[in-house]
């Protein structure tokens, strides 16, 4: 098949969706496809590259100066109706509802009749706690995002969402806001990557982390909506508890300087360690690491990180919101806790490092879990989704 993946959102920007278009593009492209990319250029101008074995096609951009390390083309209609003719593809698979890129690509798939697969990947919560200043009102403004998500993905031939809690964030009540077929389709990680085997002896060096020592982990963005300041007040609490443990946070964002003045305020330099942003290989290896780990944000609608870090090993701290209780299990594989009560979050993790036994069911329970959202069962019900609307 010739499939035209459609992505405001695309590597090298860090994060769920930039990561599962990548992974998309890839699995799709090594099972024999033809995958073509339309994604924002990283320097402004329009260029094409290859990543591995499929083509990226970037449009013209600017800088988006809410979003770390994110470029959006502000009117890229003409290029990508352009790219469209150009490639002539079987099916379009959009990963955004901004209106750029997805917007533009629905637009002209909708007038040359071609299938539009649309996979929604955000919450309104995601763009709401990175513009501060409009907290007072984030309610009725999330509630608009939603509707015009609902209206957006409306246009498509089929919808995907990687969760049952995502689809029903698009529900009031029984009624479903969009008539359009459904199905949750997980994300889904690469489970020959992500192994519970040993980190190398040379991460611990090169990061100086320290290896006698319980380590709570975070891997990912390091922006507003993900409340990484609660991670670290429950650390002080973790640390006031058991001195012996440590914080690792992996990743980079907008919140960084914030999360270092917390660390400071809270005198817990010797006891947190800041990546800064790591190389691919480098996230899968930092998996391995630690005892526990911990996502505090309330606004996941599944969360590649907290997979890879199950798929890893990992015992789940996490928060009873979004799709989290699809993955985090309460006391099955982890503990569920209510948002931002850095209390309650303390509590758990101490639970997991304070009793090896506790650690070693979570951990088994993690794999467990973690062994349903294989990328290769993903890859095949988005390939059998693509041949029933081309063959309709």
């Amino acid at each position: 098949m010739k499939i035209l993946i459609a992505s405001d959102l695309h590597y090298p920007t860090i994060n769920g969706v930039a990561t599962f278009s990548r992974n998309l593009a890839r699995g799709l492209a090594a099972r024999g496809h033809e995958v073509l990319v339309i994604a924002p250029s990283q320097t402004g101008k329009p260029s094409k590259e290859v990543d591995g074995n499929y083509v990226i096609v970037r449009t013209t951009s600017v800088v988006f100066p809410f979003y770390q390390n994110f470029r959006i083309s502000l009117n890229p209609a003409r290029e990508v109706k352009r790219i469209i003719d150009e490639f002539d593809p079987e099916v379009i698979h959009i990963q955004m509802i901004m209106m750029w890129i997805g917007t533009a690509a629905m637009k002209y798939g909708n007038k040359k009749g071609i299938p539009i697969v649309s996979t929604n990947h955000a919450m309104p919560e995601n763009l709401m706690d990175n513009l501060r200043l409009l907290a007072p009102i984030s309610r009725p403004i999330n509630y608009t995002l939603k509707a015009y998500g609902a209206r957006f993905h409306a246009k498509a031939d089929f919808v995907t969402l990687p969760t049952q809690a995502a689809i029903d964030m698009f529900s009031i009540g029984d009624k479903v806001m969009m008539n359009v077929p459904m199905a949750a389709v997980s994300n889904g990680i690469d489970l020959q990557r992500f192994t519970a085997t040993k980190a190398p002896a040379e991460l611990y060096e090169k990061f100086g982390l320290p290896t006698n020592k319980p380590i709570v982990s975070y891997i990912g963005r390091c922006d507003a909506e993900k409340h990484l300041p609660v991670l670290v007040r429950a650390f002080k609490r973790v640390h006031d508890a058991e001195p012996n443990s440590h914080l690792m946070i992996v990743g980079d964002g907008t919140d960084v300087p914030h999360l270092h003045d917390i660390v400071r305020s809270c005198h817990l330099e010797d006891a947190v360690t800041f990546t800064g942003r790591v190389s691919d290989q480098e996230i899968v290896d930092l998996h391995k690491v630690g005892s526990v780990y911990c996502m505090p944000s309330p606004a996941e609608l599944q969360s590649i990180a907290t997979l890879e870090a199950m798929a890893s090993g990992q015992p789940i701290v996490a928060i009873d919101a979004g799709a989290l209780k699809e993955l985090c299990q309460d006391q099955r594989n982890g503990y569920l806790c209510v948002k931002d009560d850095d209390s309650e979050i303390a509590d758990g993790i101490l639970a997991i490092i304070t009793d090896p036994a506790l650690r070693a069911r979570f951990s088994k329970e993690s794999l467990a879990i973690a062994n349903t959202h294989d990328l290769h069962t993903t890859l095949e019900k988005f390939e059998k989704i693509y041949d029933d609307l081309i063959n309709a």
